[in-house]
């Protein structure tokens, strides 16, 4: 594309890395949302780990996705800082809304605060971006287990 039909569309290049921000958010949320819905409702840890393999697998899929997302939001500017923060708070308000409800329906230990979502939002994310950008391990779903660990950890210490 030209210089001057990127200005076309877009005011800098921080606008164009948050339009792909936006839709790598959008792609991963949706991959979650129906992986999740597919998983019987009754089982909140199999919704769980069903939305943690969608995640990981749609990264695994789409490499340039998983790059915006995680690496070059980071560097594109303040406003990126601030989509990405509001993007990760996002995820961790859904993960604690799915947890609340499931704890209602007594599927499942409801976390002791919403710090312990972020905690796993910040974790899964940082262990992904390590993956993206070191190719450690080789295959993102070799990762499955330890999310699942780390989120069975804090349903395990949560009240009932």
């Amino acid at each position: 594309m030209s210089k001057a039909t990127f200005y076309e569309h877009f005011a800098n290049k921080e606008q164009c890395m948050l339009a792909l921000f936006d839709l790598a958010t959008e792609v991963v949320q949706d991959a979650m949302a129906s992986a999740a819905r597919s998983a019987p409702e009754g089982d909140a840890r199999a919704r769980m780990r069903a939305a943690t393999r969608a995640f990981l697998g749609t990264l695994s899929d789409h490499p340039d996705l998983a790059q915006t997302l995680l690496i070059e939001i980071i560097g594109a500017g303040p406003g990126a800082g601030r989509r990405r923060d509001q993007t990760m708070q996002a995820f961790a308000d859904v993960l604690d809304a799915e947890n609340a409800a499931a704890s209602a329906r007594g599927l499942i230990n409801r976390f002791r605060s919403p710090h312990d979502a972020f905690t796993i939002v910040g974790a899964v994310t940082e262990l992904i971006s390590r993956q993206v950008r070191l190719g450690e391990p080789a295959d993102a779903m070799d990762l499955a287990p330890v999310i699942d660990r780390l989120i069975a950890g804090l349903l395990a210490q949560g009240s009932p």
